[in-house]
This record gives structure tokens, sequence and C-alpha cells, in this order.
């Protein structure tokens, strides 16, 4: 199966559409991709794996080729070089904790889109105006789904990802917040296949039944 050219604007529609996604932190890049195969088989369509992998771009790699009809991203990129380098691995959207315009605009010199961190309502406008795809409210465990709210209040626009933190009892309160979607990680995708989906199969049931549209 040979991999969908897609635009930017299609990719983020994609990631976003079950409004979830796995993010996968491993010792190294074997068990990185068993991770994210696990929540990809449990129907889950877009997974993260984090730079903070050793020889995580391996795994992207990897993925990327086991697995074309994913959307495979990496996250925890932290500077153009690693932009770059995950783009030429095959990551079809990047993530960073904190907002660094070079890596939003190499991920769109490549038409890729980046998801920047941020953290306060000063960051969010600054995120949106170096063009953004959109912004990752990390660590969302500082925060709540409330403090979402009232943000969107006066900044209507924002597409709000929170990660970090995010539990499968209250992604669906950050969805009804107004965030596009949730990143998780340890909470989705830790102990082993099974147990993964089994939580995969469980959040996506509670995202449907909050009335969040999901094609899985």
């Amino acid at each position: 199966m040979r991999r969908e050219i897609m635009f930017r604007w299609e990719i983020v529609q994609a990631v976003t559409e079950q409004r979830v996604f796995g993010i996968v932190r491993a010792a190294g890049p074997g068990e990185a991709v068993a991770a994210a195969e696990a929540v990809l088989d449990a129907g889950l369509r877009a997974v993260e794996v984090a730079l903070t992998t050793p020889r995580a771009l391996t795994a992207v790699a990897r993925l990327t080729e086991q697995r074309p009809e994913a959307l495979v991203g990496a996250g925890t990129v932290l500077d153009a070089a690693a932009a770059r380098a995950a783009v030429e691995s095959g990551a079809r959207f990047l993530v960073s904790p904190n907002l660094h315009p070079e890596v939003i605009r190499a991920g769109h010199r490549y038409g890729v889109p980046v998801f920047p961190g941020v953290a306060t309502p000063t960051e969010i406008v600054r995120a949106l105006e170096e063009g953004a795809d959109a912004v990752k409210i990390f660590p969302a465990s500082a925060v709540s789904p409330s403090w979402l709210r009232d943000v969107r209040a006066a900044l209507p626009q924002v597409p709000a990802i929170p990660t970090g933190g995010v539990t499968l009892d209250n992604a669906p309160e950050w969805i009804a917040a107004g965030a596009v979607a949730c990143g998780m990680g340890s909470a989705l995708t830790s102990g082993g296949a099974e147990a993964a989906g089994r939580r995969v199969t469980a959040l996506l049931a509670r995202l449907a039944q909050a009335g969040v549209r999901n094609p899985g």
C-alpha cells in the first residue's frame, strides 16, 4: 500500500478526526514500534513518537514503512534540524513542547503541519501568528478544561490540543471545552498491547458517546 499524499490541512483534519492521538515514549525503537502498533491495531489512526525515545527516528521510519495507512508523527521536536530529520524519516506531523518559530517554518517548508507547545494566551496568539496549524496546550495537567473554555471565549479560533496529564476520564471534558483533539501518552499506551487496546477501545467509545465524531 502506497502512502497517500496529503496537504497540510488534510493531515491536520485526519490527525484530529478521532479527537485523540497516541504518544509513544519508549526505551528504544523496537519498543516504540510495538507500542504504536498496539494503539493503531486498536483503532487509532494517528500516533506520535517522541524524540526522547532513543533512535526514535528509526521507529518513525519503520512505522511509516510498515503502516502506510497510519498518520505517524514526531514529538519533542526542539529545533529545525530535528524537524527536517523527522520529516525525512517519514513523520506526517510535528509536535513540540515549546514554541520555536524555526520548527514551524521547517515543517511548513516540507508540507508538514506543526503543533507547538503553549501555556498562556500570549503564547497561543504568538503561535498562531507564526503559522501554527494547531497549538499543544502543555502541560494540560497545569490547567483544566474550564481554563480552555475561558480562553476560547476570548480566542474562539484556537485549535487546541491538550497534552500532558490527559486521562481516559477527562479527555471527553477537554473535547467538550473546545479542544480539537487530545494527545495521550502512558494513560493510553502503557501496560502492553492488550491493555492499551482495551483503553483505546474504551476511549473511542466514550468520545463517541460524548457526541464526538469518530470514524474508527
